[in-house]
């Protein structure tokens, strides 16, 4: 165990009754005298001259001796002792990640592949590679954003990287709507980051089309992402060459990162998903804020306790010891 002094300064006030008694002017007191006849006879016949006179009040060592404990006491509470505790570090987050993924009609389209090269259904390799994301992202507080037709908040920002990781799971093809709203998914993360307090603001958004549902166009979703300071990377996995919602607008998702000081990536596989994901960590490495924290037990009520204690005891000793000598 560790104790220190929280004002230490308190102990420079130790000297200060010596310096009164020293340097302080003696404290005086009036009382009133018997006169008795004959006193200048007396005084006279004594060979003596009539004075003003002074007594000392003597004290007693056993007072002198807890006078100065007493003080000595009180001084080392005022000089709050403590008693410090393990010292604990915590990591506190200091970036928010928005995923955003697309998991609209064309989702379930089956042309990406596995690491085997087998063709895979689009949203299946999309929630295995983004979960492993998810789980990596430990100290990050993370939401989860879901989008088709319309979008919706599956998790709010969390660090239980784990149910934000169940919930993707378990999101299906089409439970969204068959249509594609960027514009809105964009909107819907604005809106998530207002409960942020951190500087680093992420958006990993993923889509295989091109927007059609939005009620706000994803340009201006994306300007109005620039101005709150949420940095949007974005992921193609569509079919450029493909027609009508299958076709992925490979134009519109690098305009909203360049606008926002993003990046626009294309993955047409597992291994090009993983290597986007690798890339945005390198880009953007985590930043964590780290808090010391050191308990502390206040011991200045010990002092003072025991200078009352002390104080009192003292007291009743001497009046005991004045009943003592008025009964002899």
């Amino acid at each position: 165990m560790t104790y220190t002094l929280a004002f230490p300064w308190a102990i420079l006030l130790l000297p200060l009754p010596w310096l009164i008694w020293k340097f302080a002017p003696p404290h005086r007191e009036q009382s009133k005298a018997i006169r008795i006849p004959f006193f200048r006879q007396l005084t006279k016949a004594a060979g003596v001259q009539a004075k003003a006179g002074a007594s000392i009040l003597a004290r007693k060592r056993v007072q002198i001796v807890a006078a100065t404990l007493v003080w000595m006491l009180l001084v080392l509470g005022l000089a709050r002792p403590e008693q410090l505790g393990q010292l604990s570090t915590i990591e506190k987050a200091a970036r928010d990640l928005v995923i955003a993924v697309d998991i609209s009609g064309s989702m379930d389209a089956r042309d990406m592949k596995d690491t085997n090269g087998e063709p895979q259904q689009r949203l299946a390799v999309v929630k295995d590679v983004v979960g492993e994301f998810i789980e990596a992202r430990a100290g990050d507080r993370v939401a989860l954003v879901v989008f088709g037709t319309r979008a919706f908040v599956q998790t709010p920002f969390t660090e239980d990287l784990a149910v934000v990781r169940d919930l993707l799971d378990a999101t299906t093809v089409g439970m969204a709507g068959p249509h594609t709203a960027i514009g809105d998914a964009i909107g819907l993360a604005i809106r998530t980051f207002e409960t942020s307090e951190v500087d680093q603001r992420l958006m990993v958004l993923l889509s295989d089309g091109a927007d059609t549902s939005s009620r706000m166009s994803p340009v201006n979703a994306a300007e109005i992402a620039a101005d709150r300071g949420v940095k949007i990377f974005t992921v193609g996995v569509g079919d450029p060459s493909g027609s009508g919602d299958d076709k992925v607008d490979l134009q519109a998702l690098e305009d909203i990162a360049r606008r926002t000081g993003g990046a626009f990536y294309f993955a047409s596989g597992r291994d090009g998903l993983q290597d986007i994901y690798d890339e945005i960590d390198r880009l953007n490495p985590r930043m964590t804020e780290t808090l010391s924290f050191q308990p502390k037990r206040p011991l200045a009520w010990i002092a003072f306790g025991c200078a009352a204690i002390l104080a009192m005891v003292t007291l009743l000793g001497l009046h005991l010891t004045d009943l003592r000598r008025a009964k002899a």
